[in-house]
């Protein structure tokens, strides 16, 4: 995968990068879906890429939903024709455009009807950075003492202890005898992972546009993570990039806060497109994924981190079956995304208070396998409102004869 140089990405109009940035390095062999908006519909249309043109499925398949419903989606679109809408380097650049031609199509997030989850603290590096923000109530000046008194404590190499294990719960019970338990520590090694909504079905956005950050927040971060598309049955049927936007200041305060810290305007960015799963890319390789983040403001700051998948202390198909299955149920189907190890620590202004965003910021997350989604920061009040909801959609496919 060609990775562009951080100063590269802040500057100019083609800030959200190229076609080929974008897509798979093994973009032959794979099968990738998303969505666009046709503005000759005046609505959303699921499609496909191929051998660099996007192909508009949506005679056959009106939502991407009733694509991961398919017994085999990857085999059933991959021999799946339609009306050519353009190529796909000239839809991601209207897409990203600073004036967009709204007569011609452009990239959207590429789920629609599904449920936006995402898994938290499934990563012992992220599990010890809530429990600092938790202790710290957003203070991030204690927060560097805290860290460095936490990890000196019970140390961070925490990723071969299996959750809800005999080992977890001796090493809860030490803790709690220590004074050092946390609401954390219970979702990152007992037996509950952490699954919460991320936003509301329709409401992610995709690659090449603003991602948001409320104007208040003085300490956020992005969370480049994997997002697996799941089918109402559980069955995982594919998988694409994730940005789970947090204001660390928020939810430090309290936990019961995390709808305010995570769901905001544009606050969940997924795509560009999702990989549908067939022999040649599964959940296997799901779990050996190696997650790339960087991130440039105009300010000059750079920061670069890898999320290896690897090193995840809960398997992405655990996270699945407390998601869904006879305790929980989802007729749509749903995305998880599963968190990640980024621990924003890097200083950007002063010492010792660490990482957070500033207006502007780029922020690139990307993997071979995946391609690459790129998104640029701002407030949330300044981002483009979510007008568009379950209603407008029916009725949209209902006025082109598609349902």
């Amino acid at each position: 995968m060609t990775v562009p140089q951080p100063q590269a990405l802040a500057a100019g109009p083609g800030w959200f990068g190229t076609a080929a940035e974008a897509l798979p390095d093994d973009v032959d062999q794979s099968v990738l879906v998303g969505r666009i908006w046709d503005p000759s519909v005046d609505g959303p249309s699921p499609v496909v890429v191929r051998d660099g043109d996007v192909v508009d499925i949506s005679r056959r398949f009106p939502t991407v939903r009733d694509i991961c419903e398919l017994p085999d989606p990857a085999a059933t679109v991959a021999g799946i024709d339609g009306p050519r809408v353009g190529r796909f380097e000239d839809v991601l650049a209207n897409t990203g455009a600073a004036t967009r031609d709204r007569t011609r199509p452009w990239l959207l997030a590429p789920v629609d009807l599904q449920a936006l989850k995402a898994a938290g603290v499934t990563f012992p590096v992220s599990m010890i950075e809530r429990v600092i923000e938790e202790r710290a109530r957003g203070d991030l000046a204690l927060a560097a003492d805290i860290r460095r008194r936490m990890l000196a404590d019970i140390g961070g190499d925490l990723h071969r202890l299996a959750p809800g294990s005999a080992e977890a719960e001796r090493l809860k019970n030490l803790l709690v005898a220590e004074g050092i338990w946390s609401q954390y520590l219970e979702v990152g090694i007992g037996p509950d992972a952490e699954i919460f909504t991320k936003g509301q079905i329709l409401s992610a956005v995709g690659t090449a546009v603003p991602v948001g950050v409320l104007a208040a927040s003085t300490w956020n971060n992005p969370e480049p993570e994997v997002a697996l598309i799941v089918a109402s049955s559980g069955r995982i049927v594919g998988a694409t990039l994730g940005n789970d936007v947090n204001l660390r200041d928020v939810e430090g305060r309290s936990a019961l806060l995390l709808p305010r810290a995570k769901d905001n305007n544009a606050s969940c960015a997924l795509g560009p497109l999702i990989r549908l799963f067939d022999d040649r890319f599964g959940l296997d390789q799901v779990r050996g994924l190696e997650v790339r983040l960087q991130v440039c403001g105009v300010d000059g700051f750079e920061l670069e981190a890898v999320s290896e998948m690897a090193q995840m202390s809960r398997d992405p198909e655990a996270l699945v079956r407390q998601l869904i299955g006879p305790h929980h149920h989802y007729p749509d189907g749903a995305v998880l995304m599963l968190g990640t190890m980024f621990a924003p620590i890097q200083d950007r202004d002063r010492p010792g208070e660490g990482f957070t965003h500033k207006v502007d910021d780029v922020v690139r997350i990307s993997c071979p396998a995946l391609g690459a989604l790129v998104n640029r920061v701002r407030h949330a009040e300044e981002c483009e409102p979510w007008q568009f909801g379950v209603r407008d959609l029916m009725g949209n496919l209902v006025r082109r004869g598609l349902l």
